[in-house]
């Protein structure tokens, strides 16, 4: 039996704390869980390194100049395609643990409100996969699994 080889969907994900909170965006108009809480996030640009994706989405989402060299990447999550349509993903979750300006509002044609949560227990209404991804990193997990 022929497989095709994986194609990699990558998705980078930005975790900017103050102390015990973290920052989380409410989803809006991008047809991909509207509604739901998540952290500024996107897709890589083809031809678009890692860190350089990360420090743009955050430029783009909340309007905030993160400091490459003090973003850190604490997991990696592989999703399952959520439909027959969808990819595979491969998450990466990065701690910012440096940046310049305040949080706000960049895109607000994507993002309905920007809110601070206690980061061992995020609100209910989290993507479920970020939530897994919370909860992986807070047990020391480098790596983690979703939907499979």
């Amino acid at each position: 039996m022929a497989y095709d080889p994986f194609r990699a969907a990558v998705a980078v994900h930005g975790m900017l704390r103050d102390g015990d909170r973290l920052l989380l965006m409410r989803r809006a108009g991008t047809g991909h869980r509207d509604g739901c809480l998540g952290l500024p996030a996107g897709h890589l640009d083809g031809g678009e390194d890692a860190v350089s994706g990360l420090v743009r989405e955050l430029r783009e989402e909340v309007g905030v100049e993160a400091d490459p060299a003090r973003c850190r990447l604490t997991l990696v999550l592989h999703t399952a395609a959520e439909d027959p349509q969808d990819h595979e993903y491969l998450h990466l979750f990065f701690a910012v643990e440096a940046w310049t300006g305040e949080p706000r509002i960049a895109e607000p044609d994507k993002c309905g409100e920007l809110c601070w949560a206690d980061v061992r227990s995020p609100p209910p209404d989290i993507v479920d996969y970020v939530g897994g991804a919370l909860a992986a990193i807070e047990r020391g997990e480098t790596l983690a699994l979703f939907g499979w």
